[in-house]
């Protein structure tokens, strides 16, 4: 898989995005409302990447900068956003690249921790987070008083 840093307002981002927007309702019932705008993801307050396949998207993901002024939040942290993989492309580990890369430039550029929201009707999701050493962490976001919800965070290694 070719991974680039398109944004979040890329068409192919958009594309993905919008059936991440998709799997939520499925799953959930509704779309997620937690608010996110292009500038999130713009050097230097984030990344965003879209992988791609034989020049198909496939996957995509980001993270964007959370600091200590946002409850249940320290200095340091980024918010890993819309990880996503195609359904026809899933079970090859293409998720899992996106995450670690999305930590490792997180990491590059300074940034101590990695957080998430993601939720029980997701089970992928949590059980490829926790295989990559994320853990349990207080709620936060929209969707903290949620019974759904589930936050998790991982320590970058220092660089």
């Amino acid at each position: 898989m070719e991974l680039r840093i398109t944004g979040y307002d890329h068409p192919d981002a958009e594309l993905l995005t919008a059936e991440v927007q998709q799997e939520y309702i499925r799953r959930y019932g509704d779309m997620d409302i937690t608010e996110m705008r292009p500038e999130h993801f713009a050097d230097p307050h984030g990344i965003f990447v879209v992988g791609y396949l034989d020049g198909a998207p496939v996957a995509c993901g980001g993270w964007r900068v959370k600091d200590g002024s946002y409850p249940y939040l320290r200095d340091g942290d980024v918010e890993l956003k819309r990880m996503f993989v195609v359904p026809t492309a899933r079970g090859r580990g293409l998720a899992r690249t996106v995450l670690r890369h999305l930590e490792a430039v997180a990491g590059a550029a300074g940034r101590s921790r990695v957080v998430l929201e993601t939720g029980t009707e997701q089970p992928e999701a949590v059980a490829l987070y926790e295989s990559e050493g994320y853990r349990p962490i207080t709620k936060f976001g929209v969707y903290r008083d949620a019974p759904e919800c589930i936050c998790l965070g991982k320590e970058l290694d220092p660089r």
